[in-house]
């Protein structure tokens, strides 16, 4: 059963360092916290100093974590949705797994959300990740991200 923490150890692969990309509407990142989120929750440090631990305990656990209700989601899709809302928003995040699941797309994981998803079974990663590739693709930004988007992804599906 993957746990928080082995979660985010596994993020890091995706999200870790820092970055000052000038084509990233992110802006200075560091452990993937962008500077306004670290700024919203107190960081008042150089952004390439972020201690891991904030980035962990103070942003992904409740942001992310828990915003996904990550612990009562099967243990096959776990990740998946963590490391989607991490990377494109819980809400998008939500609305995709809610897509795959066949449940109203509201955004919001609830019971009827986390019910239809354990019922689906194996199916529901691939269709999360599916849907997930789809909706980027949409995006304006693909050109300059895609590769590193897709290549995300695809990273996942090789993880058990």
């Amino acid at each position: 059963m993957l746990t928080f923490d082995e979660a985010f150890d596994r993020l890091m692969g995706h999200e870790g360092g820092y970055s000052d990309n000038p084509t990233d509407p992110g802006g200075k990142t560091r452990w993937g916290v962008t500077e306004r989120v670290a700024r919203a929750r107190g960081y008042k440090g150089d952004m390439r100093e972020l201690p891991q631990a904030f980035a962990k305990e103070v942003v992904y656990r409740p942001d992310y974590w828990n915003a996904m209700k990550a612990d009562q989601l099967p243990a096959s899709i776990r990740f998946d949705v963590f490391d989607a809302a991490v990377n494109s928003g819980p809400g998008q995040a939500a609305k995709w797994l809610q897509r795959a699941a066949g449940v109203k797309d509201d955004g919001v994981i609830g019971p009827v959300t986390i019910a239809a998803a354990t019922a689906l079974g194996p199916e529901l990663r691939a269709r999360f990740n599916g849907t997930r590739l789809m909706f980027m693709t949409s995006l304006p930004a693909w050109s300059t991200f895609g590769r590193g988007w897709a290549k995300r992804i695809a990273s996942n599906l090789l993880e058990p």
